[in-house]
């Protein structure tokens, strides 16, 4: 096993290069190169070099000559080395919990909670010979049996975000490597190290050189795999704009594309629900890894009768919230970059100057880490108007608005009307209306008394309307048929005494 994807103290004076990991070995990049801030000191500790279109194609080419041997080793090989990638990465998952720490800035315990909800589907990818199997009919006709097979689609490429740099590659490449195929990562800039670590592992679990490829880049490398003919598809997660612009890129190009876009997730509270449970539930997911999650609770509805309590309840409870360097006993990290966190300041303002009421300001540089990071405290706003931007837009930060409401009726109608369909969750004591709400509610992912219902990785992950494009959701059985392709056989062994001629249908 070769080293961790970074080797950097803040304390270097040069900063470390991120190599790509192509044919089983890094490779160091030419030409443009980006930075790689630690976040909680807002110093660039590392550099990652942008491939060029070039060198993607390398990449790719690398992958395609992989493929055939791949594809034809047997079933019981394949599944070992996803066992074996398994064990690995659980007796690791410190190592990558603290490389995701250090570029992505979220805490500790927050990153090891997000590699076990990858290690999940890492799992799943092991039974993949239950799920990848074909079915068989005999004697569909006289003599004649029908039966279909599920076989890899060849090269390909997923598209990595930066607020999950472990757990966006865990929940596709074991997947697809599983079924068969070869895949080429390319990761988030902000924070690529991650992915190398996870190729590295899979190295030393047995995987042959060329199956997984790790290539780091921006847009002329998405592009390149977006358009390539040898790349069969294209998994995706990041903003509904980017995410629109692959599918369609993508799609024109002839590749299956599943592209998970943004969300703005609201959670309904009904009169008779635990305000203190609910309290808890509310700041838990809204500023969990710094609100910078596709499934974090933005939007608070409460019904009038209990509105003011619960702003109340949930503004006492974010005086407990710690936030700081994740490397340190807090519970908050900072935000990936000094751009995003003034982007989301910038929706603070916004909220106050179209009327809300700033319960909380989080633009409070007071934390427990370098006054250098990337730092925005959790912030609590009410009365934030739907015509608002800071309403209407991702956020993507500790930014928790609450919206009021006269009834259940009203609640469900502004989630509806959102364009956005990610995930949502109802807190209320009321089974009845809980069942009315889970079919009602035009939403992908669904929370009863759970505010960030992210399926388990048995279950499939994706939204409705502008929160995916294309096909298939992310892991689950889902992952497997995007995965692979079916191919029916029809067969008949003859019996030389059955010959002649007959250019009807079959009658038998």
């Amino acid at each position: 096993m070769t080293d961790t994807a970074v080797e950097t103290t803040e304390q270097s004076t040069a900063p470390t290069r991120i190599p790509h990991w192509i044919a089983g070995r890094r490779r160091e990049g030419h030409g443009r190169t980006a930075p790689v801030f630690n976040p909680a000191i807002g110093v660039a500790v590392s550099e990652v070099g942008l491939a060029s279109a070039d060198e993607v194609s390398e990449a790719i080419a690398t992958a395609k000559a992989a493929f055939p041997a791949w594809r034809d080793l047997s079933i019981a090989k394949r599944q070992s080395i996803m066992f074996r990638f398994r064990e690995l990465i659980v007796q690791r998952r410190d190592e990558l919990a603290t490389i995701v720490t250090r570029e992505h800035g979220k805490v500790h315990s927050d990153a090891l909670g997000e590699i076990a909800r990858g290690i999940e589907v890492a799992e799943l990818a092991t039974a993949f010979p239950l799920l990848t199997k074909g079915e068989y009919s005999e004697n569909a006709s006289t003599g004649v049996d029908v039966y279909s097979l599920r076989q890899p689609l060849g090269v390909v490429g997923i598209i990595s975000p930066f607020n999950f740099p472990a757990m966006i590659p865990l929940w596709f490449a074991p997947v697809a490597l599983a079924a068969g195929n070869c895949v080429v990562i390319k990761p988030s800039e902000k924070d690529p190290s991650a992915a190398v670590f996870i190729a590295e592992l899979f190295q030393e679990a047995g995987l042959p050189d060329g199956v997984l490829t790790v290539v780091h880049g921006d847009k002329e490398a998405v592009d390149t795999l977006l358009t390539h003919p040898d790349v069969q598809a294209i998994s995706f997660v990041g903003s509904t704009p980017i995410a629109e612009y692959v599918y369609e890129t993508g799609s024109k190009h002839g590749k299956r594309v599943q592209a998970l876009g943004g969300a703005k997730n609201h959670m309904l509270v009904l009169p008779d629900a635990d305000l203190d449970i609910t309290a808890d539930a509310a700041v838990n997911a809204g500023f969990g890894s710094a609100g910078e999650r596709c499934m974090a609770i933005s939007v608070v509805v409460a019904v009038d009768s209990i509105a003011d309590e619960l702003t109340a309840k949930i503004k006492e409870k974010m005086a407990a919230i710690r936030t700081g360097d994740g490397t340190r006993d807090n519970d908050m990290g900072p935000l990936i970059t000094g751009a995003h966190r003034d982007k989301v300041a910038g929706y603070i303002q916004t909220a106050a100057d179209d009327g809300a009421d700033l319960v909380v300001d989080g633009r409070d540089p007071e934390v427990d880490g370098d006054p250098n990071g990337f730092w925005l405290k959790p912030t609590l706003i009410d009365n934030v108007p739907t015509d608002s931007a800071a309403y209407k837009e991702e956020i993507f930060g500790p930014v928790l608005s609450v919206v009021r409401v006269a009834s259940y009726e009203e609640g469900l109608e502004l989630i509806n009307s959102n364009p956005y369909g990610n995930g949502t969750a109802i807190f209320t004591n009321d089974g009845g209306a809980a069942r009315r709400f889970q079919n009602e509610v035009q939403v992908g992912m669904v929370g009863i008394n759970v505010p960030i219902p992210v399926p388990v990785g048995y279950h499939s992950f994706g939204g409705w309307k502008r929160s995916i494009f294309g096909q298939g959701k992310a892991y689950g059985k889902h992952a497997f048929e995007f995965y692979t392709r079916e191919k029916v056989v029809t067969s008949r062994w003859l019996d030389p005494s059955h010959g002649g001629l007959n250019l009807g249908f079959p009658e038998n």
